[in-house]
């Protein structure tokens, strides 16, 4: 049987279970857009921003120091991100349907979800102060490198990477829960491989700075610079070319 344009359009529109239609409630319809909105598209973004853009591509590293360019675009993201959340979680709240095992897994897994989303917006409120040479007060956490940093850092960055890869799973239950057209999945695997790919590709061109040289520079009269960076893949320049010279 020939593959025509006509045949795949129509697969592409078929629900994942094969049926004739696809219907849902309205309710379920916007939890899922937004859901959709938060976690597939506003938070993982948010994500490569403040893994991969610290210093731009443009910038005169380290002559120019602290580029908040990245700060101000990742709180932007998560906050719309986590706000657009929170709206599709009240929209389902008490309508939730346990008949099926994909249904209890995704309702489990999606306040999961929203929990991690909640425990990161805390814990950038919680993370310290920042000091630094250029504050008025030049002791600082994330200056100083103390304890409280450290945990912050190691927990926001586990708990944001962990709740993208939980969502993940909680979209594609969410989209089996609800018998979606083929096509959303198709949309969704494609924009996540596309994601996954942009991510690869700054990481091996080198992206991933440390975010304490990143606003202080590599003198090692800076006390964090006597620590390891926070997290896999995190590189620091200029120690790199010494180490191969």
């Amino acid at each position: 049987m020939s593959l025509t344009f006509e045949s795949m359009w129509h697969w592409l529109l078929t629900p994942l279970s094969g049926a004739s239609h696809h219907h849902v409630n309205e309710w379920v319809m916007w939890h899922a857009r937004l859901m959709v909105a938060a976690w597939a598209v506003l938070l993982p973004l948010g994500a490569l921003v403040a893994r991969f853009f610290k210093v731009t591509a443009k910038q005169n590293w380290p002559q120019q120091l602290d580029n908040r360019s990245w700060w101000n675009a990742h709180r932007l993201l998560q906050y719309v991100g986590v706000f657009i959340m929170l709206t599709g979680a009240v929209i389902a709240w008490g309508r939730g349907s346990h008949a099926t095992i994909a249904s209890t897994l995704h309702a489990y897994l999606g306040w999961s979800v929203i929990a991690l989303g909640i425990v990161q917006v805390l814990a950038a409120w919680f993370r310290g102060s920042k000091g630094g040479p250029t504050e008025a007060q030049p002791r600082g956490d994330h200056y100083d490198m103390t304890v409280h940093r450290l945990w912050f850092e190691r927990v926001h960055k586990f708990g944001g990477w962990l709740a993208v890869l939980l969502a993940v799973a909680t979209i594609m239950l969410g989209l089996i829960v609800a018998d979606a057209p083929r096509s959303m999945v198709v949309t969704l695997v494609a924009w996540w491989l596309t994601l996954i790919g942009v991510g690869i590709y700054l990481q091996r061109a080198g992206r991933c700075i440390d975010t304490y040289q990143a606003i202080w520079g590599p003198d090692p009269t800076h006390p964090g610079n006597s620590r390891r960076p926070t997290g896999w893949g995190v590189r620091r320049p200029l120690e790199a070319k010494q180490e191969r010279q």
